[in-house]
């Protein structure tokens, strides 16, 4: 591997790790904000949108609400609905052969005018009636008409928005464990087809009919943060559609407005719809339709509790789950190095943007499917947080280290021009004057302080000249090749022709070897050469001029010079054969290491091998274009 690529694979780990550095800091940062539930109010928003973004349906058949209204209170007369009220309509849906009928009204005391030996008839002679009690935390006693079994509780637990997301499904007491309606109703309900309720098999905290167990839900589960997890919770589920389930008044079922299937073998389920009672629950998941907005009547969300369950077990409908932690912070993590990985690789900020907007887009997509058809809740809010942070945020940081690099690469791409215009040119002449010094002891002083004089003339010369031109403007710098005695070349002309002006200054030049010089064999090819750089060119014009310099200067008894540039079997080669007596020198000087450094950057190579019986050979190759 040459120095240089070396170095490039240093610089760019150095920049992967500052950058990686710095988005693993955003990563656990966000992390760290989320276990301490600074994120959990939006991740509750993020779910609620998706929930609410779900496609619409259908109606659930299985269950009837019976929504006591306003209506029907006026028609009565009377609040709360008397007992007799409440057994007659209990009878007459009991005639239609309902599988089970849920009361979500309160009994625990007789309410007049007279009608409780008939609501304690009814309770007594129906085996599928179900009643409810509330044991968190203000109690209210069951009917005391009813066995144990055909009681549940009503009792919901809100998020500390108001807003309720799960559902508790059972629960210990001081009378020991209770479970609440809709389980008790899903269980009579099931029971029928011959699915009991059990234990988990993989939670045995939970519980299960027959393969479908109930995902239980824990203090962290989802965006949840410490939360109440007392009990067996399951995260809610709900019906997304504006009508979720069939519902008719008590003034319907008195009158026969309604069709007897709505009642055969279906769950119903006898609640307060009337706004003046406010039986109501927020969420922010269901659209309401006869309520204000966010809120659901209490006997509704007992439907959509219900409803969950048997749809899980009968119809493979999803229960919301999460992933375990250890998942959900590889998610999250995966997402931070997401961005880590556009912020370095892609190179303009729009371009960055769009990136990390399509890869935000994924993300949401693939956590709205995950949701909507294996209802798995996954982390959206932390991941789109370091995915956007880190790959925003960090291109600034990137964007500075490409620049910085840039500044130094053009510093020192100026500082390589500059030294191989002054090698090639004033430092030359400098050495010719101290050849000219150390050969010249014979010769009259008056005459060697002549000469003395010439040359440091020439190269106060030569070095003005270098400075008038680095004193211009770079764009009309980069395009240009200086090389002595204010002679410029246009290095956007095609090659052969740059490199045959090269050749004639450069021989031109007062070098002793070429005073002998009686042959010169010259080739210049027009080759197809747009595949190469400004800055390829320069070194290639470069090496030309070093290469002939050196012969000037040490092929001792030149006669014949030959420079060739020529297609050589797929490869672009330009050749450079004297046969003078050159001095042999085993130290590597700052020519061969300038022409290996032009070879690396061609991905050619450089070659300079002696001749017999005399004469040396220089030699710089490249592949041609393969367009």
């Amino acid at each position: 591997m040459y120095p240089s690529m070396w170095k490039k694979v240093k610089e760019e780990i150095f920049v992967w790790r500052l950058g990686a550095s710095t988005g693993i800091l955003i990563i656990g940062l966000v992390i760290i904000a989320r276990l301490t539930g600074s994120l959990q109010a939006l991740e509750w928003l993020a779910f609620d949108t998706f929930l609410r973004l779900r496609p619409s349906e259908p109606i659930d058949e299985r269950i009837l609400i019976v929504g006591i209204n306003e209506d029907d209170i006026r028609s009565i007369k009377n609040y709360p609905i008397p007992d007799g009220e409440l057994a007659s309509l209990l009878v007459k849906l009991q005639t239609y052969k309902p599988r089970v009928i849920g009361l979500d009204i309160y009994r625990n005391v007789p309410v007049p005018p007279p009608g409780n030996p008939e609501m304690i008839a009814a309770f007594k002679d129906m085996r599928n009636l179900i009643a409810i009690e509330k044991v968190l935390p203000d109690k209210v006693d069951p009917t005391p008409y009813l066995s144990s079994e055909q009681i549940g509780f009503a009792d919901q637990m809100t998020d500390t928005d108001g807003k309720l997301r799960r559902s508790l499904l059972a629960t210990p007491t001081p009378k020991g464990y209770k479970f609440s309606l809709s389980l008790r109703l899903s269980e009579a309900y099931l029971t029928h087809k011959g699915i009991t309720l059990e234990n988990g098999l993989r939670d045995r905290d939970t519980m299960r009919f027959a393969n479908t167990e109930l995902p239980r839900f824990l203090p962290n589960s989802g965006g949840y943060v410490k939360a109440d997890a007392g009990g067996v919770q399951v995260l809610l589920n709900f019906k997304n559609d504006r009508e979720r389930f069939r519902t008719v008044s008590l003034n319907d079922i008195k009158t026969g407005n309604f069709k007897p299937e709505w009642i055969r073998d279906r769950i119903v389920i006898i609640g307060m719809t009337a706004s003046s009672v406010k039986d109501l629950i927020s969420t922010s998941t269901i659209a309401s339709t006869k309520t204000a907005p966010g809120r659901v009547y209490g006997v509704e969300i007992q439907a959509h509790e219900t409803s969950q369950i048997i749809s899980a077990v009968l119809d493979g409908r999803p229960l919301i789950n999460a992933w375990t932690k250890e998942w959900e912070y590889i998610w999250i993590i995966g997402w931070g190095f997401v961005g880590i990985y556009f912020a370095r690789l892609t190179k303009y900020p729009l371009i960055n943007l769009l990136a990390v907007s399509i890869a935000s887009i994924n993300l949401i997509g693939s956590s709205y499917l995950l949701l909507l058809f294996w209802g798995c809740w996954v982390p959206v809010i932390p991941a789109i947080l370091v995915l956007t942070l880190n790959g925003v945020g960090l291109t600034a940081l990137f964007q500075y280290d490409q620049t910085f690099q840039a500044k130094i690469n053009a510093r020192q791409i100026i500082i390589e021009r500059t030294f191989e215009t002054i090698h090639n040119g004033p430092l030359q002449t400098l050495a010719k004057a101290l050849r000219r010094v150390k050969d010249g002891k014979d010769l009259p002083p008056d005459e060697l302080l002549c000469e003395l004089e010439k040359d440091l003339e020439k190269l106060n010369y030569e070095l003005r000249g270098i400075y008038e031109f680095l004193q211009r403007e770079p764009q009309n710098q980069d395009n240009r090749l200086y090389i002595g005695s204010g002679i410029e070349l246009n290095l956007q002309n095609p090659l052969h022709d740059i490199l045959y002006q090269v050749y004639n200054y450069t021989l031109e030049r007062d070098f002793p070897c070429f005073k002998t010089l009686k042959v010169k064999v010259r080739t210049f090819e027009p080759i197809e050469d747009t595949h190469l750089s400004i800055e390829q060119k320069q070194g290639v014009c470069r090496f030309l001029e070093e290469a002939l310099c050196n012969v000037g200067k040490h092929a001792l008894g030149l006669t014949r010079l030959e420079v060739i540039y020529e297609n050589d079997n797929g490869w672009h080669t330009l050749r450079i054969k004297d046969n003078g007596l050159s001095m042999k020198s085993y130290k590597e000087g700052q020519g061969t290491r300038q022409f290996k450094y032009i070879a690396q950057q061609l991905k050619g190579k450089f070659t300079r091998s002696p001749l017999f019986p005399k004469g040396t050979l220089c030699e710089l190759s490249w592949l041609a274009s393969k367009s």
